[in-house]
């Protein structure tokens, strides 16, 4: 899902790209793109007489593929951001590493909370489960 695809090009070999070439590269569609951008994620410039014609850069392209990752990952688009803000800028790697880090085990303790619940309602199905069956089976 989402893998960027090899036959990708910039725009007319400008080391730009269309909203059409991000949206095939990555496998999603045009409007997932422009939340992107309606977020702050994105910024491209404006093109043509009518400034309507969206391009990206290359560093947009990053923050795409980056957000997406991110998506895969299961961090919010708020986590998202701070994370590729925080790249960006020119801060200690160190810093950097530890509050990803941060996030990181933050989401690993929802995501294991959740796995935990799961259990625990799988659980109770099954209690229902032979309950259903026991009363059936008397029939």
């Amino acid at each position: 899902m989402n893998a960027t695809r090899p036959d990708a090009k910039p725009a007319r070999d400008t080391g730009t790209f269309t909203i059409t070439d991000l949206a095939r590269e990555f496998d999603i569609t045009p409007r997932a793109i422009r939340f992107y951008e309606d977020h702050g994620i994105l910024q491209p410039t404006r093109a043509g007489a009518s400034g309507l014609k969206r391009v990206y850069s290359p560093r947009d392209r990053t923050r795409l593929k980056l957000t997406l990752r991110g998506k895969r990952l299961g961090l919010t688009l708020a986590q998202v951001r701070e994370l590729i803000d925080m790249y960006e800028s020119p801060k200690d790697a160190l810093a950097q590493a530890k509050r990803f880090l941060a996030v990181l085990t933050q989401h690993r303790a929802a995501l294991e909370q959740q796995r935990e619940d799961i259990e625990v309602t799988l659980a109770e199905i099954e209690r229902h489960e032979a309950e259903c069956r026991r009363i059936l089976g008397r029939r």
